[in-house]
């Protein structure tokens, strides 16, 4: 026989513990993100632009490069579902991408004093972000090195400067990148 039933029901629920993994797993990346492949941004500041993948990193995100000079993309981290992979290929032959990790792209902490707004930040009239020299070298190298393999492409460097866009009547499935 079962056994009989309680004379009364708790009030409250007992809190269940969550399930949380216990190590990052890296991401499993779509067979068609390979670094050297052209992608186009789906989200973001830069949607509808086209970068060249260089790796990915740690924190299971891409690292993208317009080149600048070409599109106005800097070097920046982008979610892999945000992207659509195209099968233009460029050669990353002579890159030096190891100082490029998680910790490089950080925002540095701010102070309490920093923390103070006055009236002109809250009207926008506050000046505008000042970015790293070192930055701006390691922006340099990379293009230079992009460049000069785009340059052996012919109209390469059109279509990396073209946005993408989708006009009525446009079937996006039935479309091959």
């Amino acid at each position: 026989m079962s056994a009989p039933a309680p004379k009364w029901y708790a009030s409250e629920d007992a809190p269940v513990p969550k399930q949380t993994r216990k190590s990052l797993r890296p991401q499993k990346l779509r067979q068609s993100l390979v670094p050297g492949t052209v992608l186009i941004l789906l989200a973001g500041r830069f949607r509808g632009k086209r970068v060249v993948y260089l790796k990915s990193l740690e924190d299971n995100t891409l690292l993208v490069s317009g080149p600048f000079k070409v599109n106005g993309v800097p070097l920046r981290r982008v979610n892999a579902r945000y992207v659509i992979a195209t099968s233009t290929k460029v050669s990353l032959d002579g890159l030096n991408l190891s100082k490029f990790n998680t910790a490089y792209f950080l925002r540095e902490k701010s102070t309490l004093a920093q923390k103070k707004k006055s009236e002109g930040d809250f009207f926008g009239e506050g000046g505008k972000k000042v970015i790293k020299a070192e930055r701006i070298e390691d922006q340099k190298v990379v293009d230079k090195a992009l460049i000069t393999e785009i340059k052996k492409t012919p109209l390469l460097k059109q279509y990396l400067a073209t946005t993408f866009s989708l006009k009525s009547g446009d079937k996006p499935h039935l479309m091959k990148f």
